[in-house]
């Protein structure tokens, strides 16, 4: 069974790398969601003012990664108790969120959610956010880090958060 989960954690960039390295994943877009803003631009999200989080639309296959591994992967690339931020990359746009489809990805995610609670120091922020529009990111910023391996963000922001997912997920690598 083919399903598709809409997250949020920081750059686009990194989450879109570190889910490529998944096993069953069979797609990844990068995207925005979450605001206010038709068709935003890039250059509009970056500045916070449309209410867009940087996300992707992860698209997997459930008998070969299952939804919990998925969403584990989720609160293991990002830091979910930083708010409106990813290290450097500081706004409303950079949030950590979740964008469920149905009821039965809100209760997922919350189940995931509450697990990651076990595991982090510190309180969780990451929302669980109505599911709304979804506009597509710029064609050159879909699967960024392969494309520039050895742009100084991938190297030094994207590359590691692939690392941590290869290490903590070994058994679901592609």
């Amino acid at each position: 069974m083919t399903t598709s989960y809409v997250l949020a954690g920081g750059c686009y960039w990194c989450l879109d790398a570190a889910y490529r390295a998944l096993r069953g994943v069979t797609d990844v877009a990068s995207v925005f969601t979450g605001g206010r803003t038709e068709h935003p631009s890039y250059a509009e999200v970056c500045t916070g003012s449309t209410g867009h989080a940087e996300a992707v639309v992860v698209t997997f296959d459930e008998s070969v990664l299952p939804a919990e591994v998925v969403l584990d992967a989720f609160f293991t690339m990002h830091d979910p108790t930083q708010l409106n931020r990813q290290g450097a990359d500081v706004g409303t746009q950079y949030r950590s969120a979740m964008f469920p489809r149905n009821d039965e990805q809100r209760a997922r995610f919350v189940a995931a959610r509450d697990r990651a609670a076990e595991w982090w120091p510190g309180e969780i922020v990451t929302a669980i956010e109505p599911f709304g529009p979804i506009y597509p990111g710029p064609e050159e910023h879909q699967d960024f880090f392969a494309k520039n391996p050895t742009q100084g963000y991938c190297l030094a922001v994207a590359a590691p958060k692939v690392s941590k997912i290869r290490a903590s997920f070994s058994a679901y690598l592609a």
